[in-house]
């Protein structure tokens, strides 16, 4: 389908990548990773053609149509929403609208019979409905679908082009952070859309676990140069990391055998019974060529939170907070207590009222109704999902931002935090309102490190960041002794940082006092995975149609005895899954450590056991979980 080779593209002296050839194929999904800054969306363009290559070519069948999201695209306010996704698929849409002149006088009717046949030929008279099918799936409303665009938020404008890109039918998608602004029920019908797709899709994203579930292969940006790897994100990261190890083992191995031989010559080289040995040393040491190992692009930033006193125990009170805007309630009786130390993760679909509930604890919104009282010597710091709310109006660099801050500071002091977040050299003189998403994220970052709150209310914090800084944003906020408040669609975040979940639903709020597993294991559904929620779904409506809204005493007894039987049969089937997925992780550890398996086992092989190791420990993972819930279960049937 597109067949590379020797791709190269600088700029002046900078190199993004070089020498690149492989061929990308049809039925392949290719998650284009690289640290913000490399050349990734460079890439696509010069796939696509909208850049010219610095070398190299790039070869895509004549006939074959390719689509690409770009950005920085943008669409007309005045078309109806419903209309501009048609725009997708150009020939319908063209073949439609002239009809339609026809029809009002205003082409020629001998065309007619012409058109018709490409409305056959595309299923035209469908287009219409399948436009609608997709704007549902990325979560636009069908109330919208017939509104001017200009009604819509930004997010939701990004929807429609997206909407777009995907209806055409294309041969070949390249798609540049198609996940920015979708909710979770959005991600996941976008990544049940791309495993069907039959054609070759170049996907550039920083959400972990999207690539995990989409990316049939991963395209690496880094040491100038792209290079591709088979399998999805966690099988590249663990063959890249080994690979890594494996080339610094045989550096380190070629190093010490130098300097075994440099000692050899130096201790008998004027010794004339072992001159003629040494000058042997001394030529095979002209023949060794030491392995360099490229300077990587990947950078994280030394991310670092901590707290200039400790707040009390009971961090914040909230009880029924509501909120509306116009006639559209957003939030609906809301009460939650919060307590020292925890991670709270508000999740849900967009429009429920997350954002708002934030910006309401940070009184940049007012509540409708209901109160707000935080706890004793709480300070908080804010990072907000749109960074203008804290930058626009600011002081005009980095530098002086952050001093603005903390001004009785020295220009080291400030300096050296804006390098542990990557800002450094010029980059700390520049206009604040030229930096990049990530670095305007990773300043916000700075301000809360030198502000040293006790609670940290964060929107959205991943939105931006390369998979380098996300890791060491994690990191920092586990380590991080105070309290954490977040807004986060990205499910590798929260199941990595989440103790504790508040879901906002149509219905109201649930709080749950346990991480992203534990609440799905106990609960069955949350909008992190839109599957269990349609099934969740259906078995509550089956249910209503069935039984009665109050069982009977004997009934829920009965239950209760059937629930005793079940449970410890289901404990010990997860336990024995569990026993069986690490019996199968052994094995495959034990391949590796067996000799000589990396030289009689191809490099395809090799990834094929590390992506299922990968995902037999997410498996693991999960059935622990289970198995968590399960016995509490237990223990709370028998204490009854």
């Amino acid at each position: 389908m597109i067949g590379i080779s020797k791709l190269a593209k600088s700029y002046a002296d900078r190199i993004l990548f070089e020498d690149v050839s492989f061929s990308l194929n049809p039925g392949s999904r290719y998650g284009l990773v690289g640290a913000n800054g490399s050349g990734k969306t460079t890439f696509l363009r010069v796939v696509s053609g909208e850049e010219p290559a610095s070398d190299g070519v790039v070869s895509i069948d004549r006939n074959a149509r390719v689509a690409f999201l770009r950005q920085d695209r943008t669409l007309d306010d005045a078309e109806l929403v419903i209309e501009l996704a048609m725009m997708g698929d150009a020939p319908t849409w063209n073949a439609l609208s002239e009809q339609r002149r026809i029809a009002k006088g205003q082409g020629d009717p001998a065309r007619l019979h012409e058109l018709e046949d490409v409305l056959r030929l595309h299923d035209g008279y469908t287009l219409e409905s399948r436009a609608g099918a997709i704007l549902d799936g990325l979560g636009i409303p069908v109330s919208s679908h017939r509104c001017p665009l200009a009604t819509l938020s930004g997010g939701f404008k990004l929807r429609v082009l997206l909407a777009q890109v995907l209806l055409g039918g294309p041969d070949v998608l390249l798609l540049d952070e198609p996940t920015n602004h979708l909710d979770i029920l959005s991600i996941r019908w976008l990544e049940k859309f791309l495993a069907s797709y039959k054609g070759c899709a170049v996907i550039i994203s920083h959400d972990q676990r999207f690539l995990d579930n989409v990316a049939t292969h991963i395209l690496d940006v880094d040491y100038e140069t792209v290079t591709l790897y088979v399998g999805n994100y966690a099988a590249f990261s663990l063959e890249k990391q080994a690979t890594l190890e494996r080339k610094q083992a045989e550096q380190a191995q070629q190093e010490k055998l130098i300097a075994d031989k440099r000692a050899f010559v130096e201790r008998f080289r004027y010794k004339a019974t072992k001159a003629r040995q040494a000058q042997s040393r001394i030529k095979q040491l002209e023949k060794i060529e030491v392995i360099e190992i490229a300077q990587t692009s990947r950078r994280a930033p030394a991310l670092s939170f901590e707290q200039l006193r400790p707040s009390g125990r009971d961090v914040l009170e909230i009880k029924g907070l509501c909120k509306a805007y116009g006639d559209h309630e957003v939030l609906r009786n809301v009460s939650l207590s919060v307590r020292r130390g925890d991670k709270l993760a508000v999740i849900g679909p967009n429009g429920l009222g997350k954002s708002t509930l934030l910006k309401i604890l940070v009184e940049r919104v007012s509540s409708d109704d209901g109160t707000v009282e935080w706890g004793h010597e709480v300070r908080t710091g804010y990072f907000p999902q749109d960074h203008a709310e804290v930058l626009d109006g600011a002081a005009p660099t980095p530098l002086e931002f952050l001093w603005s801050i903390v001004p009785n500071e020295t220009p080291n002091y400030v300096r050296s935090q804006l390098g542990r977040v990557l800002l450094s050299g010029s980059d700390v003189d520049k206009s604040v309102g030229a930096l990049s998403g990530g670095e305007a994220a990773r300043l916000l970052f700075a301000k809360l490190a030198v502000e040293r709150p006790n609670v940290l209310v964060l929107d959205e914090p991943t939105n931006h960041l390369d998979l380098e800084s996300i890791h060491a944003l994690i990191k920092a906020l586990r380590g991080f002794e105070g309290t954490v408040i977040f807004v986060s669609h990205d499910r590798y975040f929260v199941s990595e940082l989440a103790t504790r979940i508040l879901e906002l639903t149509a219905t109201g709020p649930r709080d749950y006092p346990g991480t992203y597993a534990e609440y799905l294991a106990q609960l069955g559904d949350d909008h992190l995975d839109a599957d269990a929620v349609v099934l969740k779904a259906k078995a509550d409506k089956e249910r209503t149609t069935v039984e009665p809204a109050a069982l009977s005493s004997w009934e829920t007894k009965k239950r209760e005895r059937n629930r005793r039987k079940e449970l410890p049969a289901r404990r010990d089937k997860v336990m024995a899954e569990v026993e069986a997925a690490e019996e199968r992780l052994k094995a495959i550890l034990d391949m590796y450590v067996a000799p000589g398996f990396f030289e009689r086992t191809s490099q395809q092989e090799v990834a094929g056991f590390e992506a299922e190791q990968a995902a037999l420990k997410l498996r693991i993972e999960t059935l622990m979980a289970e198995w968590e819930a399960v016995e509490r279960e237990i223990a709370e049937l028998a204490s009854e």
